[in-house]
């Protein structure tokens, strides 16, 4: 009886034991549960590519409340879930499909979508540029903190300027920062210069290296409509036009300026380039269908406790490409990693927040519109803040969470910028793994989504992505799944969600800036700027504020 009735009790000592694992495998299934049918959801052709104007946008913002209200989460914007954000969808249609060029040594047409893809940002219905003079500027940067300006003594009003993509750095490592691009090297940045110096157009040289993607995404990023934010001068201080041209079709037009395009590019790799004169005349016509319409955010609040009046916030931007030009017969841009993922994420997040204790400071869910557009939501958002600057204490930004499994790294986009960084590297290390900052960081991401908005106003910012050591394959293996995503589905129909994919890493990544966030909400401390960032001033001058 005595040896039954131990054998009993180490049972049971075991049966309870296991209990804990077995409530934890429960709920770590519960959360991935979420996750998945979130992205599911908002990955599927129902959804039509999410793009803001059109049914995908209401399905998409109406499915995101239903989710926030079903965890209990309450709204972000007063009583409403949602923050309008005016803009003004425009879709260009070059006269003849063509952009006219006339030089001494004959003419050249350039065909719209195989050679050139043009636009206006100006809200007018129709858009000349007539026999412009135009001129190669190097990469069209004035930047005196380095002593580079690719614009002295070079007269470009009311002329068409041709620049390079990226910046110096990505030829020179001596030069700016190196690889690591500055904002000089975005496409945003040559047109907001240009139109500074009083240019009637822009045309960025396509190089699929230092742009980092292929003519293709050029084509289906911006070959349509096209999304800006409206202002009370229907953005009349911008360029007349503004667009790309291939590689292929920048060698015929320096060509028919008697000028050899490749040497052009090695001069202006170098300090103390002078911009030059190609002797042509440029003509163009957009006739542009204008529709001025209301996009959402979406916003959803965890109060705090005795700091609720701080706020971290995380952001996922829900917008996609909705149905574009078809490849390989698909036209649906689903945007299943690109950004429905990060969408899923933030549903994800803020049912693990609503779980947990209730943090000090408030957790704000942001999902914002028109990123695929030029970070415009987020643009909009910082600019009319619902939650004040000066009590904002983070933004952790969640854009591509790829399905490749656990990684033993993890990326931080803006590493060694800010103390923030502490944060993160604190639990990573809980998880065994390293923080590391992009070996190869020509690709400016650090420009290329919505945490940028938040920097810019002196935010501190989290932004991560998929490292490239995966624990059960190595490192070779991790670095071709993010070459084979860039290459064949990034922006494009290719893009799509499986039940095949495996979101371990996926999981891990969230843990990982969930316990980042809660760490951040229950201290007193704002995190700082390090010296000689841009941003650090900006923080310390709205904290006075």
């Amino acid at each position: 009886m005595k040896r039954k009735a131990l054998a009993i009790l180490a049972l049971a000592m075991v049966v309870i034991a296991c209990q804990p694992k077995e409530k934890e495998k429960d709920h770590d299934k519960a959360i991935e549960d979420t996750y998945r049918q979130a992205l599911k959801v908002l990955a599927s052709d129902d959804f039509m590519g999410r793009k803001p104007f059109t049914k995908g946008e209401e399905l998409t913002v109406s499915y995101l409340q239903q989710q926030f209200e079903a965890l209990g989460i309450e709204p972000g914007n007063g009583d409403s879930y949602f923050q309008d954000v005016p803009l003004v969808d425009i879709t260009t249609k070059l006269q003849d499909d063509k952009v006219k060029v006339e030089g001494k040594k004959g003419k050249l047409e350039l065909h719209s979508l195989e050679d050139i893809v043009v636009g206006t940002k100006r809200v007018v219905e129709k858009q000349e540029v007539k026999a412009a003079p135009v001129v190669f500027a190097g990469f069209g940067i004035n930047a005196p903190e380095y002593d580079w300006n690719d614009y002295k003594d070079l007269d470009v009003k009311g002329k068409v300027v041709v620049v390079m993509v990226n910046d110096p750095g990505f030829y020179n490592p001596d030069l700016f920062r190196g690889k690591n691009m500055t904002y000089y090297g975005r496409w945003t940045y040559k047109y907001e210069e240009a139109a500074r110096q009083g240019a009637a157009g822009v045309l960025i040289i396509h190089a699929t290296a230092p742009a980092s993607y292929g003519w293709g995404v050029v084509r289906s990023s911006w070959g349509g409509s096209n999304l800006y934010l409206q202002t009370e001068n229907d953005n009349a201080d911008a360029v007349a036009m503004e667009g790309w041209i291939s590689g292929e079709a920048a060698k015929k037009l320096f060509d028919l300026a008697g000028a050899d395009l490749d040497k052009s590019i090695e001069k202006a790799k170098k300090p103390g380039f002078k911009g030059q004169d190609l002797n042509l005349k440029l003509s163009a016509t957009l006739n542009n269908k204008l529709d001025k319409k209301t996009s959402r955010n979406v916003v959803a609040m965890l109060p705090g406790t005795d700091l609720k009046d701080e706020y971290v916030i995380y952001s996922a931007h829900w917008d996609h490409f909705g149905v574009g030009e078809p490849v390989k017969g698909d036209s649906i841009y689903n945007g299943a990693a690109d950004n429905a993922s990060g969408t899923a994420g933030l549903l994800t997040l803020a049912k693990m927040f609503k779980e947990a204790p209730q943090t000090k400071r408030s957790i704000v869910f942001l999902s914002v519109t028109g990123e695929e557009q030029g970070l415009l939501g987020s643009e909009y958002y910082t600019k009319h803040p619902i939650f004040p600057i000066k009590n904002t204490v983070a933004d952790i930004n969640m854009d591509v969470l790829q399905p490749f499994g656990k990684m033993k790294d993890i990326f931080l986009i803006g590493k060694g910028q800010s103390n923030i960084d502490q944060y993160l590297e604190k639990v990573a290390q809980e998880q065994d793994r390293k923080v590391l900052e992009p070996e190869d960081q020509s690709n400016g991401w650090y420009y290329r989504s919505d945490h940028f908005n938040f920097a810019k106003v002196g935010i501190p910012t989290l932004y991560i992505a998929n490292g490239e050591e995966s624990i059960e394959h190595g490192k070779e293996w991790g670095a071709k799944q993010l070459e084979d995503y860039n290459t064949h589905r990034y922006h494009k129909p290719q893009d799509e969600y499986s039940d095949n994919w495996d979101v371990s890493g996926t999981m891990w990544d969230l843990e990982l800036i969930f316990k980042t966030g809660t760490n951040l909400a229950n201290t007193d401390a704002f995190p700082t700027w390090n010296e000689g960032v841009m941003y650090k001033k900006i923080r310390e001058e709205s904290r006075r504020k």
